[in-house]
C-alpha cells in the first residue's frame, strides 16, 4: 500500500509537470506570437487589423515577422530588403498581391512562395535578381500579374521560369542587360492580356520564341536591333493583336515579314514610338506590311523621319492595295519639314483609308490633288498643326476628302472664320467640325456652311457673340471660353449647348431652343434662376450650372427648396452651388442642407406617433444657454405633466452628423421651439435649425414653430434668406418674455398651452 501510494505520487507529480510545461508551452507560442505581431505594428502601423498591409518606403531591410493569414494585400515596395527566405511569407496563405518593387532583392529561397497559392499579383521589379529560377513560381497557381522588369538577369534560363503560370493575364519582364530570348522561353503560358519587355539591348533572338504563346492581346517591346524585329513579327503573325514597338531605327528590310505563313493572321494593329526612320526604311515597310492581310491600323508617336518623302512611289504602287483602314502620327518629327515633297504618286494607296490623324506635326497644307484622292475617309483629324486660311483653301479644295464626315482643326492658325466655314462648305457630307482653339476674334453675321452639319466646336475662339453665323441645322455647339454675355440663337434641333467660361448673368432662353437636353452654364457669372427659366427648358435631363456665384434671395431658395426634380437633373447638386450671402463661410453648409432636407422630404410627412419622443425640439444660442437650461427647462420638465424637450446638448447621438442630428430631431418632436435674441440670429447652428424647422413649417402649413422672444429684436438682424420667419414675425403672435414675475406666470401658461395644442 506504502508502494502504490509512492508510485501514484509520483504519477501525479510526473502528470503536473508535463501539465506545467504544456503551459509553459502554449504561453511561450502565445508570447512568440504577441511579440512577433507587436513587431509587425511596429514595423508597419498598417497592417493593425487590416486585411491591407501597407509597408511601403519605411526603411525595411528584411520582411517583418508575424504577417497572418488575414492579410490579403502586402505593399513593402520602397525598402531595402536585400533577401526573402524561406519562412517570411509562410504564414500569408490568402495573400492576393505582393508588391516588392524598388528593393534591393538580389536572393530568393526557392520555396519562398510555396504557400501563396492564391496569389495574384506578384510585382518583383527594379531590384537586383541575376536569374531567375522557375522554382520561385511553381506554386503559383492563381497568379495573373507578374512585373520582373528593372532587374539585372541576362536571360530567363535554359527553359521556362513560367511553365506552371496556367493564369497568367499580364507579364512585364527585361531590362537594359537583357541580351537573349531562346526557344522554351515562354512554354507554358498559352494567353496574355499584356505582355511587355524591355529588350532594348536584345542581341539575340531564337525564331520561334514567341510562337508557344497562343494568343496575345498587347504586346509592347523595347527594341534597338533592329535585324531582330523582323522575326519578332514572324513570330507574332497568328498570335498577337496589337504590337507595339519603341526605340527602334527600322531597318530596311529585304525578306517578306510574313514568309511562309499561312492566314489567318491575328495582328490588327501597329504602333511605332519614338521610332526612327528614313525614306528607304519607310518605303519599304509600307510596302512589306501590306503583306499582313489583318493590319487595319498603323500608329507612329513621337517618330522621327530623316528625309523629305523621296518615297520610292512606284514600288509602292506596283506592291498593290494596302489594308490599312486607320493611320494615327501624333508628334512626328521631320528635319526640315518645310522642304518636305507632297508624297506625289502616293495616291492609289490612300483611297480605302476612312481615319486619318496627324497631329502636333507641324502640317501647314494638303495638296489639293493628293487630298481628292481621299475617297473612302470619313474620319480627319489636323489639331495642333501650322494651317492658314490661305492653305485650308489648298487643303479642301473642290472634290477633296468627298466622304468626309468628322474633321478637327482644332489648334491651327486659321484667322477668319467667315473663310473657314466657305471652305469647309466644300465637304459635302460632313457632320462634326471641331475648330475650338482658333483665334478668330470676330464672327460675321452670315456664314456659308456643309448642309448637314450637326456637331460644332468654337470653344476658345475669341468670338464675341453668337450670330447667325452659327447654323441653324446644329444638336450640338460648343462656344465655351468666349466671354459672351448673352445667348440668343434660334436652334431648332439643338440638343446640347455648352457655355462653360462665358459671362452669362441668365440662363438663354428656352424659347430659342425648344430641344434642348443638356446645358452648361458652368462657370459664369449667374447669381439665380426662376422656376419658371428652369421648367421652359421641358425636355431638359442634363443642367449644369455649377461654380456660379448664386445670390441667396427669398425666391430662388424657395425654388430650390420645393423643385424636386433639380436633383435629377443638376450637375454636381449640392457641393458646386455656392450662394452668397455676404458671409460665405456657411454657404455650402447650407446647400448641403437643402439637400439633405430635399432627400428627408421624401420621408412620410410626420414621423409615427410611436417614433415621436418630445414635445418640443429647442433651438436657442450658447450665450442664452442659462435662461434655458436653468429656467425655461426646469418649469416645462417639472410640470404636471412634465414635458419632454429635446436639447442638443444632452440629447444629439454622439458621432452623428449635426445636420443629421438636427433634422432627426426636428422630426421627433412635436414642435421646435425657438428662443430669438441677438445672439440667437448670430449664431451659425441656430441659423441652420432655423433653416430646418422653417422649411417644415411652411412645408407642412402648420403650428410646428414656437417662437420666444427673449429680448428685442431689430428685424434687420434676422437674416436676409429666412425670408419667410420674417414675413411670420409680422403675422403670427409670438411669445415675448417679460420683465415682471406676474407676467412671466402668465408667460408660462401661454407657453404650455401653446406646447399642447
Amino acid at each position: 500500500m506504502q508502494y502504490t501510494s509512492k508510485m501514484s505520487i509520483q504519477a501525479e507529480n510526473k502528470s503536473r509537470t508535463a501539465h506545467t510545461w504544456q503551459v509553459l508551452a502554449i504561453y511561450m507560442v502565445l508570447a512568440a506570437s504577441l511579440s512577433e505581431q507587436q513587431a509587425l505594428k511596429q514595423a508597419c502601423p498598417s497592417c493593425d487589423a487590416s486585411q491591407l498591409c501597407n509597408c511601403s518606403s519605411v526603411g525595411l531591410e528584411f520582411i517583418p515577422t508575424g504577417l497572418t493569414a488575414k492579410i490579403t494585400v502586402l505593399n513593402l515596395a520602397h525598402n531595402r530588403i536585400k533577401h526573402i527566405q524561406s519562412q517570411d511569407l509562410q504564414q500569408a496563405v490568402n495573400l492576393r498581391a505582393l508588391l516588392l518593387q524598388s528593393n534591393e532583392i538580389s536572393s530568393i529561397d526557392e520555396d519562398s512562395f510555396q504557400s501563396l497559392e492564391r496569389l495574384e499579383l506578384l510585382d518583383l521589379s527594379n531590384n537586383s535578381l541575376a536569374h531567375l529560377s522557375p522554382v520561385w513560381f511553381g506554386h503559383l497557381f492563381s497568379l495573373q500579374h507578374l512585373h520582373l522588369q528593372g532587374n539585372s538577369y541576362r536571360d530567363l534560363g535554359q527553359s521556362s521560369p513560367f511553365s506552371r503560370l496556367r493564369n497568367l493575364s499580364s507579364l512585364h519582364l527585361g531590362n537594359p542587360q537583357f541580351s537573349v530570348i531562346r526557344q522554351g522561353n515562354f512554354e507554358g503560358i498559352e494567353f496574355l492580356h499584356k505582355l511587355w519587355i524591355d529588350g532594348s539591348n536584345l542581341s539575340q533572338y531564337e525564331p520561334g520564341s514567341l510562337k508557344s504563346i497562343k494568343e496575345i492581346n498587347h504586346m509592347i517591346i523595347n527594341l534597338r536591333n533592329s535585324n531582330i524585329f523582323s522575326e519578332i513579327v514572324r513570330d507574332l503573325l497568328h498570335s498577337v493583336t496589337w504590337l507595339e514597338v519603341a526605340e527602334i531605327k527600322l531597318p530596311v528590310e529585304k525578306k517578306s515579314l510574313v514568309q511562309n505563313s499561312t492566314r489567318p493572321f491575328r495582328i490588327q494593329k501597329l504602333t511605332f514610338k519614338e521610332a526612327l526612320f528614313t525614306d528607304q526604311s519607310i518605303s519599304r515597310t509600307i510596302v512589306l506590311l501590306k503583306a499582313i492581310t489583318s493590319l487595319k491600323e498603323l500608329q507612329a508617336i513621337n517618330c522621327m523621319l530623316e528625309g523629305k518623302g523621296r518615297w520610292n512611289t512606284k514600288e509602292i504602287a506596283r506592291s498593290g492595295q494596302s489594308f490599312v483602314e486607320t493611320i494615327t502620327i501624333i508628334k512626328a518629327v521631320i528635319q526640315n519639314f518645310h522642304l518636305f515633297f507632297d508624297l506625289d504618286g502616293m495616291e492609289s494607296q490612300i483611297n480605302k483609308l476612312k481615319r486619318l490623324t496627324i497631329a502636333s506635326s507641324n502640317v501647314f497644307m494638303v495638296s489639293c490633288k493628293l487630298a481628292r484622292h481621299f475617297s473612302s475617309l470619313l474620319y480627319l483629324d489636323f489639331h495642333d498643326n501650322l494651317l492658314v486660311n490661305k492653305r485650308l483653301n489648298e487643303t479642301i479644295c473642290e472634290g477633296s476628302w468627298p466622304s468626309l464626315q468628322t474633321l478637327n482643326l482644332s489648334q491651327n492658325s486659321l484667322k477668319s472664320l467667315e473663310l473657314t466655314a466657305e471652305y469647309i462648305s466644300r465637304l459635302p457630307k460632313l457632320n462634326n467640325l471641331d475648330i475650338s482653339l482658333n483665334n478668330f476674334g470676330e464672327i460675321p453675321e452670315k456664314c456659308k456652311w456643309p448642309k448637314h452639319l450637326k456637331y460644332l466646336n468654337l470653344s476658345s475662339t475669341q468670338i464675341p457673340k453668337v450670330t447667325a453665323c452659327i447654323p441653324d441645322t446644329l444638336e450640338v455647339l460648343d462656344v465655351s471660353g468666349n466671354n459672351l454675355k448673352e445667348f440668343g440663337r434660334r436652334l431648332p434641333s439643338l440638343k446640347e449647348l455648352y457655355l462653360t467660361r462665358n459671362q452669362l448673368k441668365t440662363l438663354p432662353g428656352a424659347a430659342p431652343i425648344p430641344n434642348l437636353v443638356s446645358l452648361s452654364v458652368r462657370r459664369n457669372k449667374l447669381n439665380s434662376f426662376s422656376k419658371e427659366e428652369f421648367e421652359s427648358f421641358r425636355r431638359m435631363e442634363l443642367l449644369d450650372a455649377s461654380d456660379n456665384n448664386f445670390i441667396c434671395s427669398c425666391e430662388f431658395l424657395s425654388f430650390i427648396h420645393h423643385e424636386a426634380r433639380l436633383a435629377q437633373v443638376l450637375v454636381g447638386w449640392p457641393d458646386k452651388y455656392v450662394c452668397e450671402v455676404g458671409d460665405k463661410s456657411h454657404v455650402v453648409w447650407y446647400l448641403r442642407m437643402t439637400w439633405a432636407w430635399l432627400q428627408a422630404k421624401r420621408k412620410p410627412k410626420r414621423a409615427p406617433p410611436k417614433d415621436v419622443c418630445y414635445d418640443a425640439f429647442v433651438s436657442y444660442s450658447e450665450n442664452d444657454s442659462e435662461w434655458v437650461e436653468n429656467t425655461m427647462v426646469r418649469e416645462l420638465e417639472q410640470a404636471c405633466p412634465p414635458f419632454r424637450l429635446c436639447l442638443h446638448k444632452r440629447d444629439f447621438v454622439p458621432g452623428k452628423w449635426i445636420v443629421d442630428n438636427i433634422i432627426d430631431s426636428i422630426e421627433k418632436s412635436r414642435k421646435t421651439l425657438f428662443v430669438l435674441s441677438e445672439h440667437f440670429v448670430q449664431s451659425e447652428w441656430c441659423k441652420y435649425e432655423l433653416d430646418f424647422s422653417h422649411f417644415r413649417l411652411f412645408d407642412e402649413n402648420n403650428d410646428a414653430a414656437i417662437l420666444i422672444l427673449l429680448e428685442p429684436i431689430q428685424s434687420k438682424a434676422i437674416p436676409k434668406r429666412f425670408c419667410k420667419l420674417r414675413k411670420i414675425m409680422n403675422t403670427k403672435t409670438y411669445l415675448e418674455w417679460p420683465a415682471g414675475e406676474q407676467q412671466q406666470q402668465v408667460f408660462w401658461e401661454n407657453l404650455k398651452g401653446a406646447l399642447k395644442s
